[in-house]
């Protein structure tokens, strides 16, 4: 599976700039990537060191549009935390 396929995107919320602090990063990810796989990706993409890797499985929500239901689809989120010094620019600013 190809890197840039892995992580689809930066995740950007409150809770995610306060992690930012203490220099972990939050990005979705494809569902069926693994925390080696995604450790790879990360210090490919950003030539950044990874010191460990957390994810977790978001489930979809159900959603009502008149008389017939749906689901959004789930999800997956990787907390990457990266050695000291280390820093991802794309994020710095927002």
């Amino acid at each position: 599976m190809d890197v840039r396929a892995l992580i689809k995107k930066p995740i950007v919320t409150e809770r995610s700039t306060k992690l930012m602090e203490e220099n972990k990063y939050c990005f979705a990810v494809d569902l069926r990537a693994n925390k080696h796989q995604i450790k790879q990706a990360v210090e490919e993409i950003f030539k950044v060191r990874v010191i460990s890797v957390n994810t977790i499985r978001i489930l979809g929500k159900k959603k009502r549009m008149g008389r017939s239901e749906g689901k959004r689809p789930d999800w997956k989120k990787a907390v990457v935390t990266l050695a000291p010094g280390d820093r991802i620019p794309y994020f710095e600013g927002v």
